[in-house]
């Protein structure tokens, strides 16, 4: 009858599965109805999944166009309470009373791929609120057992003003001692905090917040708007958010975590707030942040991060932002830190030069370049000509056979063989004396080089 109602009302001339009755009364539909029609030319169209109602693929088509957004309302009966997502269905509207697990499956459709969503909108017109309190009863010893503190979020599905003026004032005791009226205030104070806990403390009442904005205004309690400032704190929200992501690039320098990681770290992207913002700090500020991002790109262009020019080059970086009070700096501070990244940057870029051109010489082949430049660091060689033909030898009739039959290296012992072979054959026609246990350190090294290529691994 509900779907028959609309149709009549809002959209006669709409097409259906079934033939709908014409009403002979029917109330008009209100005014801004009318206005939707005139600025958007078109009315509302609806459609009725029952199970008696058209065959599958019309229900399957009539679901997938609701989704699509070619149809702006659904109309079901005791369907798609489960399955169903749909990234539209942000309110849900319920016309009958539903119970047991039936109306916690309907509840948990709205905003259903939304993960971070803590509230769905659902609007009652069968007044389920004593359905529901019963039939959480029922579950609660269950998921009490299952979900610990997580129960919480099945009693808070309705809320109530009164619910809404609590967790305003959780947020403002969360938040008492912190400045937020002045963002730049509020930055200067959390970038003292170290504790990534506190932080996320801070964060998690600012989300709220963020949250409870949205709720208030579809409820209509406006004047809880005027409790705190909700825009502000969703400003602060951003400025707390960037204090985290400092603080999970501080950790991963302190825990010495691989280069490589460290290197995917968007090192440019750190938020520096100042105790004086002026138009010449901002132009300092500006220079730090693009010597950032070409120390960055410079460290991680390298591709030998085992050489121990690297290796020291990197250990400054992480001294650089192993400095506690980082995210709050000075002038004089920024102008320092731009003479220390520009100090590494030129080192690393040297670096990298004179690593491209050994890169050239064994026509552009990396595994080699790493070969060489680490039996020259264990002394096993002096003349890097010799040791360069004897190495090309090498990777002639290693490559020969690899092309020839790549799966011999998954079996790593076979290789290791056909290697070992290869490197003493060759160093022997040289003046190069090789010990056994530089053998050894060639060929396992060779050996790891060609299998790390072959499984894809940098």
């Amino acid at each position: 009858k509900l779907f028959e109602i609309f149709v009549n009302k809002y959209h006669p001339e709409q097409k259906t599965i079934e033939p709908v009755q014409p009403y002979k009364m029917i109330s008009e539909p209100v005014a801004e109805y009318r206005t939707y029609q005139q600025r958007h030319e078109k009315s509302f169209t609806a459609t009725l999944i029952l199970h008696d109602v058209g065959d599958k693929e019309d229900r399957k088509q009539e679901v997938e166009d609701f989704k699509d957004g070619k149809i702006d309302f659904l109309f079901v009966y005791n369907m798609l309470l489960t399955g169903f997502d749909a990234r539209r269905l942000k309110k849900l509207y319920i016309g009958r009373l539903i119970r047991d697990h039936n109306l916690l499956q309907t509840l948990t459709r709205v905003n259903r791929p939304y993960k971070t969503f803590r509230y769905g909108y659902v609007v009652d017109f069968a007044d389920i609120r004593k359905e529901f309190d019963a039939t959480n009863k029922a579950y609660f010893d269950e998921l009490q057992t299952e979900l610990g503190d997580e129960m919480k979020t099945y009693s808070d599905l309705f809320k109530t003003k009164s619910a809404i003026e609590a967790e305003i004032r959780e947020i403002q005791d969360t938040l008492f001692h912190y400045d937020l009226i002045n963002a730049e205030i509020f930055s200067q104070q959390i970038s003292e905090i170290e504790d990534r806990a506190v932080v996320l403390e801070i964060k998690k009442a600012l989300e709220n917040a963020r949250n409870l904005y949205n709720l208030i205004r579809l409820l209509g309690h406006f004047e809880l708007l005027e409790k705190i400032d909700f825009k502000k704190l969703s400003q602060l929200l951003n400025e707390t958010t960037r204090h985290l992501d400092l603080l999970a690039l501080k950790e991963s320098l302190q825990n010495n975590v691989d280069t490589t990681n460290l290197l995917n770290v968007a090192l440019e992207n750190v938020l520096f707030m100042f105790r004086k913002v002026s138009e010449e700090e901002m132009v300092i500020a500006d220079q730090l942040k693009d010597m950032l991002r070409k120390t960055r790109e410079a460290l991680g262009s390298n591709f030998d991060q085992k050489d121990p020019q690297f290796v020291t080059l990197y250990e400054e970086l992480k001294r650089l932002f192993d400095k506690k009070n980082l995210d709050e700096i000075s002038q004089e501070e920024m102008k320092r830190n731009i003479g220390s990244l520009q100090h590494i940057y030129d080192k690393v870029t040297e670096l990298n030069r004179k690593n491209n051109l050994l890169k050239a010489k064994y026509t552009h082949d990396v595994k080699y370049v790493r070969t060489h430049k680490r039996i020259l660091e264990r002394g096993i060689a002096q003349r890097e000509i010799e040791l360069f033909e004897t190495l090309s030898k090498i990777k002639q009739r290693a490559d020969e056979s690899v092309l020839i039959n790549t799966k011999m290296l998954d079996n790593e012992s076979y290789f290791d063989r056909l290697m070992i072979k290869m490197v003493i054959e060759n160093f022997d026609k040289t003046t190069i004396k090789l010990q056994p246990d530089s053998a050894r350190f060639i060929n396992t090294h060779l050996v790891r080089e060609y299998r790390n290529e072959y499984l894809g691994i940098s």
